[in-house]
């Protein structure tokens, strides 16, 4: 099975139509605040307007209230919604939309018992989280072996990899890990002259070396 690709955090236009060339099945708008990857609905809209037919829009919040969530699905084509807080299943069901829920791999959350809730999502992301940092997008990973055979086994919805991945690493995390999709932000963003990512710029060469990660790993 091909492993599909969801490319996050895009604030540009062109950011969009390079994802989109190099074969990405989705992009990833960011509305929660306080990440300079955050777009407004205006430039998301525009972001969309942008993109060739049949690549998939997905809207990532954080905690979001309500009138966020329907603010934006008033002004932007979504497809689906991200959720990577702490909202409940009936509040992430509660749009009308397929979501992702992403589920933090860190000291004291229970897997087993993070997944059991989200019975009904178009699928569960699991990413690494750092204190005090982004809640997603942070460029750092996680031990690949906490998702056992056990908690996969307990899934329904598709296992989404992410944290810490980039062009040098995502065909190995393809192999081992086998998972639905992999979803990317800081590995495929420009570096500054300190070799850190420049968060919400994409770079166009590093997100065709992603592509071509993932396509030698299902080769």
């Amino acid at each position: 099975m091909r492993t599909r690709v969801k490319i996050c955090g895009i604030t540009r236009e062109d950011d969009g139509r390079a994802a989109a060339a190099a074969g990405a099945d989705a992009i990833g708008l960011v509305f929660c605040p306080g990440t300079p990857r955050r777009v407004t609905i205006a430039k998301a809209r525009a972001i969309v307007a942008a993109l060739p037919p049949f690549v998939a829009k997905v809207g990532l919040f954080v905690d979001p209230s309500p009138d966020e969530v329907d603010a934006a699905l008033a002004g932007v084509a979504l497809d689906a919604l991200q959720f990577h807080g702490q909202e409940e299943p009936d509040f992430c069901r509660s749009f009308g939309r397929p979501y992702l829920k992403a589920i933090p791999v860190k000291e004291g959350v229970d897997l087993l018992e993070s997944v059991s809730q989200f019975g009904d999502a178009a699928g569960l992301l699991f990413d690494a989280h750092r204190p005090g940092d982004l809640p997603g997008g942070t460029g750092h990973g996680f031990d690949w072996s906490r998702l056992t055979a056990e908690l996969r086994a307990r899934m329904r919805p598709p296992l989404v990899l992410s944290g810490g991945l980039d062009p040098g690493n995502v065909e190995r995390a393809v192999r081992e890990v086998r998972p639905y999709a992999v979803d990317v932000s800081s590995g495929v963003e420009e570096r500054g002259d300190d070799d850190r990512p420049r968060r919400g710029l994409k770079d166009a060469a590093r997100i065709a070396a992603f592509m071509q990660g993932v396509r030698s790993a299902d080769a």
